[in-house]
């Protein structure tokens, strides 16, 4: 029994000398050999992940001592700054892993890191340097700067002249006809949506409507534009016949050729829809001779034999071969 009794009390003895501290809890052989107080190295059973810092690729290599200062494991600091300099002088905090990661110093994921920071390095801010924009005697501080247009481009829209952003009051957020994305100043057409600039309007020259200084008088109707288009109009005479001076009306975008008139169905006769659907190819299949004030019913090959059309109404005693009639009686183009 007393044997007993001496050996838990040196036991006792030896674990009350451990230089290592009372959180260390593992047994002195986990680390150390047997025939003296040698650090086995690799052989070492000591998890260090169970302590809230795993030791992954360059830290894994690490000598144990270049962290731990003392023999008191617990004693050493976790986090990052008190084994590595800020070179970056607090200017991102101080969690390293932020940026960086256990195999090197670099950082192959700024654009993803702009992101998450609110400003997306997308065109031509994706091809600029850093210190470009953060600006500091040692290029290594990386302070917020805003995500404000001007913090940059002042200058830029100072300088521009064609058109004078000043003298026309723009706004100093370039976004709102600038994209972000372009490796360019090329304006957006997001911010042109009182009059959409696709088909032949299509244009990255905005001289070509906004003629002198001034962006501001430039007229969404189009003959503001189109004036010489719509008197030079032969076929048909738009002037003669009264054309209203929206084309939008008969045309769009693409080209002068491309008519077509979709409020005919609502304002005069339905051909767009209903029995005629289909039925014709030009505005001169029925409006002959390029006048379009009046129409032809009777000259349609389905309604040209007029002993045929006046046996078809026979019984109906107003009946008159004329397209007037025509229209008069069937204005929907249906039979009944």
């Amino acid at each position: 029994m007393s044997s007993i009794v001496y050996v838990l009390l040196v036991g006792a003895g030896l674990s009350a000398q451990t230089p290592h501290g009372a959180s260390l809890t593992i047994a002195c052989e986990d680390c150390h050999n047997t025939g003296g107080w040698e650090f086995i190295g690799e052989g070492a059973r000591f998890a260090h992940d169970n302590v809230g810092f795993e030791l992954k690729l360059s830290h894994l290599e690490a000598d144990c001592k270049s962290c731990h200062s003392t023999l008191v494991f617990d004693e050493a600091e976790s986090s990052c700054i008190s084994c590595h300099d800020d070179m970056h002088s607090m200017s991102v905090g101080d969690d390293c892993i932020r940026c960086h990661d256990e195999r090197n110093w670099l950082v192959d994921n700024i654009p993803e890191l702009h992101e998450i920071n609110g400003f997306p390095l997308l065109g031509q801010h994706r091809l600029i340097s850093c210190s470009e924009c953060h600006l500091s005697e040692s290029n290594l501080r990386w302070d917020w700067i805003g995500s404000d247009c001007t913090t940059c481009h002042i200058e830029d829209y100072h300088a521009t002249s064609a058109p004078n952003h000043i003298q026309l009051g723009f706004s100093l957020e370039c976004v709102e006809c600038h994209s972000p994305a372009s490796q360019s100043w090329g304006v957006t057409e997001s911010f042109h949506l009182f009059f959409p600039l696709e088909g032949k309007h299509d244009i990255n020259d905005c001289a070509a409507c906004h003629l002198g200084e001034s962006y501001s008088n430039a007229s969404p109707e189009c003959v503001s534009c189109h004036e010489d288009d719509f008197f030079a109009t032969t076929s048909p005479n738009h002037l003669a016949l009264n054309f209203g001076t929206d084309c939008t009306m008969c045309h769009i975008g693409d080209s002068w050729g491309q008519a077509n008139f979709n409020l005919h169905d609502d304002l005069y006769f339905p051909i767009f829809s209903g029995k005629h659907e289909g039925e014709w190819d030009t505005c001169t299949d029925c409006h002959l001779g390029g006048n379009f004030t009046s129409f032809s019913c009777i000259d349609c090959h389905e309604h040209n034999d007029q002993q045929d059309l006046t046996n078809e109404h026979d019984g109906e005693d107003d009946f008159v071969y004329e397209s007037e009639a025509c229209f008069f009686c069937h204005p929907t183009g249906e039979e009944d």
